[in-house]
């Protein structure tokens, strides 16, 4: 796994006391304070972070929110942001491209999640005194990130890229876009460590489904939770050519995009 994108929890174990690393933890509020968390972790709840209300596409909570956001946590833009859940690193996965699309540019997943870390490292109850920062979070621009809009999908789809749904079994068989196969993002985690399976153990798995280093990859699922691990996973393996469909099904659906229908 690529360290600028995954971290292992020894390599932030390690680096817990440097300033500069900043953790955050994106569960509810009850479990940040009432379970514990990672020492010196920040609380930022997936909820805060998504809105459909706002003018950027899919989800995004809009750049000046998601400044607001970062700045209550007291992060800065030089930072190293390592972000965890307790949710296989799904929630966590979504800060992480949230924060991309946002500019930031060290943002990183902790592979597995606040039970994998619990299992072997020291964890806290206390909150830690957090001061504000002026964080001024860059305008959402498709141009400057992996994110898609459908117009580009459709392109992908002339180019005959792999449009990867990495919903479950019943989702896709209601309805896919044409020509996509599916993979569940549970399937690179494993069940036991709760943490990603061995780098050649996913590599065979992503090509078992013919998501390739040399194709042209284009993730989508509901409403661009999911893929989000699955484009972190790819990412940290070394796949180049990822595109991230923002809209996803939802939008697809709502703009009466051909579907297809039926199971794998």
């Amino acid at each position: 796994m690529d360290e600028s994108v995954v971290v292992a929890p020894d390599w932030l174990a390690d680096r817990l006391d440097d300033p500069q690393v900043r953790v955050v933890d994106v569960r509810d509020a009850w479990e940040f304070d009432g379970i514990g968390h990672v020492p010196g972790a920040v609380n930022v709840p997936f909820d805060s972070y998504r809105d459909e209300t706002s003018d950027d596409p899919g989800t995004l909570p809009g750049a000046t929110a998601f400044g607001d956001l970062l700045s209550e946590a007291g992060i800065e833009p030089d930072d190293t942001i390592v972000v965890y859940d307790d949710t296989h690193g799904v929630f966590a996965a979504r800060f992480v491209v949230t924060a991309e699309a946002y500019g930031h540019d060290d943002v990183r997943l902790l592979d597995g999640d606040f039970s994998a870390w619990s299992r072997e490292h020291e964890t806290t109850s206390e909150t830690p005194a957090i001061e504000p920062t002026e964080y001024r979070a860059e305008p959402f621009s498709f141009a400057e990130s992996p994110l898609v809009d459908r117009e580009a999908v459709e392109a992908a789809i002339e180019r005959d890229a792999v449009l990867v749904d990495t919903r479950e079994r019943d989702e896709f068989a209601e309805a896919h876009l044409p020509g996509a196969i599916r993979f569940d993002w549970r399937e690179v985690v494993d069940d036991d460590t709760r943490r990603l399976k061995p780098d050649a153990d996913l590599v065979a798995l992503l090509a078992d489904h013919g998501i390739t280093p040399d194709r042209e990859v284009v993730l989508y699922c509901n409403t661009a939770r999911r893929i989000s691990h699955t484009y972190v996973v790819l990412r940290a393996l070394g796949y180049e050519d990822v595109a991230f469909y923002e809209g996803s099904l939802t939008e697809w659906l709502a703009t009466d995009g051909a579907i297809e229908t039926g199971a794998e």
